[in-house]
């Protein structure tokens, strides 16, 4: 088994999306573009309902998944396939956009606390014109592991007898979200070929055997490819670890669409001015 190292600890930069949420995004940015099949990682959260009360209007998407995981907070989603629900703290939203989707997340809350991730994972070309599909699943239905060092939830793949919900997919996920208490160690196999990442929320880690900089809050840590993580807490932590199998495919972005070819991006947006973009 090869150990994994830290390649790259990137800063999260302040961003606005929607209707003006501040949010972190930490993939997605000069410094880390795209971690195939990762293309956007964003932490959004507030105690001030200013930060959040607009939420983020009907847009479009085309040819991703998003992966909403709500740890703190209340919001409503619509969408054009008919999904509606309101997403609760510990629930996970998972988009399968397909060939189109317009859908809207607002807030469901007046006041209070706001905290959660959203992940954006491409789809291969073979995929990206499929019926979307809407997957709501319940905190309570998350895989969870937790003994006396830390608590594991799993929203994809597997630790120990833990599973995530999520299963059968092309890219093979792993998704954990992980908190580890002072002093204490989490460790995993990983496959071969995948790429992988932790977001660190709170807290400060070593990771691997290599002497590497310091991680602080709100801290993407890149990772080298490997199958067997080690990660110690310095301090009390909090942490997503990420992990998936590359696409290897050409990518053309355009906002909310993502496809393989400028052609394909600017089909998507003539089919979303002329109305034909989310008829299934």
């Amino acid at each position: 088994m090869s150990q994994i190292e830290v390649k790259k600890i990137v800063r999260a930069l302040s961003a606005s999306d929607g209707a003006g949420v501040k949010l972190k995004r930490s993939i997605g940015t000069p410094e880390a573009d795209y971690i195939d099949p990762f293309l956007m990682l964003d932490e959004f959260g507030s105690e001030n309902k200013d930060d959040y009360v607009a939420g983020f209007p009907s847009h479009p998407h085309r040819g991703i998944e998003t992966v909403t995981y709500m740890l703190n907070g209340e919001f409503e989603h619509q969408d054009s396939t008919g999904a509606k629900g309101i997403m609760s703290s510990g629930d996970v939203q998972w988009m399968k956009t397909g060939r189109g989707i317009i859908h809207s997340e607002m807030p469901a809350m007046k006041e209070g606390k706001l905290l959660g991730f959203q992940l954006w994972i491409n789809m291969p070309a073979k995929m990206k014109k499929n019926k979307p599909e809407y997957l709501y699943i319940k905190g309570k239905e998350l895989g969870e592991h937790k003994d006396s060092e830390k608590i594991v939830k799993v929203i994809a793949g597997k630790y120990k007898k833990a599973e995530g919900p999520e299963k059968n997919h092309n890219v093979e996920p792993i998704y954990f979200h992980i908190v580890l208490n002072e002093g204490k160690e989490f460790s995993c196999d990983v496959p071969a070929g995948h790429n992988s990442f932790i977001y660190l929320l709170k807290g400060e880690l070593k990771i691997g055997e290599k002497k590497h900089d310091k991680t602080v809050d709100s801290n993407l840590i890149l990772l080298e490819r490997g199958t067997s993580l080690k990660v110690k807490s310095n301090k009390k932590s909090e942490l997503l670890f990420i992990a998936g199998k590359p696409i290897g495919e050409p990518i053309a972005r355009g906002g909310p669409f993502v496809m393989n070819t400028k052609a394909e991006i600017l089909e998507a947006i003539q089919d979303y001015n002329n109305g034909t973009f989310a008829k299934y």
